[in-house]
């Protein structure tokens, strides 16, 4: 089953510099290992590959069901120095839930997930 991360999780962003920080949250701590196994730095990075320049950071936040990710190079500058329409990187919450995972036909069942994804 494809699977939307809007369906399982929310997000949060701003910029710390020229550095864009992601918050995603597993909207029931059950899908946490999802977004843990599914939401990689690898797949975040091929995700933004046309909005960022620099590396992606991961980090999990085990007891708050998150991960965070920093996007490097994500912001032109940074909110003092950009140009961007969004120099604080909020809408960078929103394209990563945008994303679609794949999870097992089987292990979508068993976690009760969303249906109706695209």
């Amino acid at each position: 089953m494809r699977v939307q991360l809007v369906n399982i999780a929310h997000a949060r962003s701003g910029d710390k510099g020229d550095t864009a920080n992601v918050g995603l949250i597993a909207l029931k701590p059950e899908w946490y290992p999802l977004l843990v196994k599914h939401v990689t730095q690898e797949s975040v990075t091929r995700h933004f590959a046309n909005e960022i320049t620099g590396p992606v950071q991961r980090f999990e936040l085990p007891n708050l069901n998150a991960l965070n990710f920093l996007l490097h190079g994500a912001l032109d500058g940074g909110g003092t120095l950009s140009l961007k329409t969004d120099a604080q990187g909020k809408v960078f919450s929103t394209a990563l839930l945008r994303m679609f995972i794949d999870v097992p036909d089987a292990e979508a069942k068993s976690l009760s997930l969303p249906a109706g994804n695209r």
